[in-house]
């Protein structure tokens, strides 16, 4: 079976700055795979460079079995941090989750039943509903991760990336959330996931990556928090403040 996603040795630099160094890994479908590091570990440039935003200067890398940019339009749906989005463009909650559906529409086809359901089903999915006509610009930091996180559903795309997702949501949308991805996730579609909240990591994910550009750790979440790779990282988050501080083992 092809693997979801495939990286062997990828490298990826910024000018003189390589943000990743020899990264390798494999998600298979039907599987969460949890991204932890500190910050500037490179988190970020491994989700951009498997959505295609990044081209690695060396290295393998496959989704699906193909360059990323080789797939069909709406393939990969990426979540970038909410800080990384620029909210000042008019547009509803709905906009912006229907959004998700242009990619599957022909030229000039307009939104059908189905496409409406759809957006329907992942503002519902993530509470948003009756956020549907509120302006982007208006929500707080959390309602508008979760107007994102319902767009990616709504893509209805073969691979999942999400970027911090749950930063400045409270706990009940949290939990919403992680019931919404499992749910994804238990019917076939891979996610990678990059976090800063360990405390339950293994309700979230099936394995657990520890990333300082290269990969130093990766496997059961539980096995993956015992490791000498985490515990390096939790010393210089405890110093630096890039980590919880309540994860703690």
């Amino acid at each position: 079976m092809i693997a979801a996603v495939e990286l062997t040795d990828v490298v990826v630099k910024y000018d003189d700055v390589t943000a990743l160094d020899g990264a390798t890994l494999t998600l298979h479908a039907g599987e969460a795979l949890g991204i932890v590091g500190p910050n500037g570990s490179g988190k970020s440039t491994l989700l951009k460079s498997v959505a295609g935003l990044l081209r690695p200067s060396s290295g393998h890398l496959c989704v699906f079995g193909e360059s990323p940019l080789a797939l069909k339009a709406g393939s990969i749906a990426y979540v970038p941090q909410v800080e990384a989005i620029d909210w000042s463009f008019p547009a509803t909650v709905s906009d912006v989750v229907s959004m998700a559906r242009f990619p599957r529409l022909r030229f000039y086809q307009r939104f059908q039943v189905r496409d409406r359901e759809i957006v329907g089903r992942a503002l519902e999915a993530v509470n948003m509903r009756d956020l549907a006509d509120r302006q982007i610009a208006q929500l707080s930091g959390g309602q508008q991760q979760r107007a994102f996180v319902a767009r990616a559903i709504a893509q209805e795309p073969r691979l999942l990336l999400l970027d911090e997702p749950t930063t400045g949501v409270d706990a009940a949308t949290e939990e919403a959330l992680r019931l919404v991805i499992r749910s994804l996730v238990g019917e076939g579609l891979p996610v990678l996931m990059t976090t800063h909240d360990l405390d339950r990591a293994a309700d979230w994910f099936d394995r657990l990556m520890v990333l300082d550009r290269r990969v130093l750790a990766i496997g059961a979440p539980g096995d993956v928090l015992d490791s000498g790779a985490y515990s390096a990282i939790r010393e210089h988050a405890h110093t630096h403040g890039h980590l919880r501080s309540d994860i703690a083992r």
